[in-house]
């Protein structure tokens, strides 16, 4: 009877002792993905700023497509506010940085634009990438190769390797490179019937002879 009594004690003392209900839940429930993720980057930076009125943060989240409760926002800054280490939020893979630099900015959500915001402000290297990417996807399709030499000493004054390696790569061919930015003309429509009959040589392979194969591609 005893033992009992002490557990009840310790259950209500812990439910009574904590800021929110999301404290109570701990173990695997911790590193699950929270409807709250994607608005992380945004409340630390307005934390950093000194915005620290939690309902106000949470009416500025809610335009920008955040669902979850008041309580769960409150909850997080919360740690914020007693946590002796900055509390950071998940940061985002690789692959879905890649994938908002090399989209159209127009494409990208509110809140896809904040969190890109926040990566390029924390990574001098990756705002720069971002710049000349978005230059150069702006040079292919107004066919503005004339600014072609301007970009690569651009991309030069960067400390970007894999980009200086591209900038090499077209200066052996760069008259060929600024055409291809300029004129008109593609040579898609070649490379197409290429990949077809590389594609029927290869189903045929090993199964007849070149008079088939030859009837193949003039018939397909």
């Amino acid at each position: 009877m005893q033992w009992q009594l002490g557990m009840t004690y310790r259950t209500v003392k812990q439910l009574a002792d904590v800021a929110a209900p999301e404290e109570l839940f701990t173990g695997q429930w911790q590193n699950r993905p929270s409807v709250l993720d994607d608005y992380k980057p945004y409340l630390d930076d307005r934390w950093n700023e000194g915005r620290t009125n939690v309902w106000k943060l949470w009416e500025e989240i809610v335009p920008l497509g955040y669902k979850g409760s008041y309580q769960r926002v409150r909850a997080y800054l919360h740690g914020k506010r007693t946590s002796p280490q900055p509390v950071s939020a998940r940061p985002p893979s690789p692959r879905t940085v890649a994938g908002w630099i090399l989209r159209r900015p127009e494409f990208l959500t509110e809140t896809e634009q904040l969190q890109l915001k926040a990566v390029r402000a924390h990574c001098p290297e990756l705002d720069a990438l971002t710049r000349h990417v978005r230059s150069f996807a702006t040079m292919l399709t107004e066919r503005q190769g004339e600014r072609l030499p301007d970009w690569l000493d651009a991309v030069r004054q960067d400390d970007l390797p894999s980009l200086h390696t591209l900038a090499a790569g077209i200066d052996r061919d760069l008259d060929a490179v600024i055409a291809s930015l300029t004129l008109p003309w593609s040579s898609g429509v070649v490379e197409g019937h290429v990949n077809r009959i590389k594609m029927l040589k290869r189903q045929m392979f090993g199964r007849a002879g070149i008079a088939l194969l030859r009837k193949r591609v003039l018939l397909s």
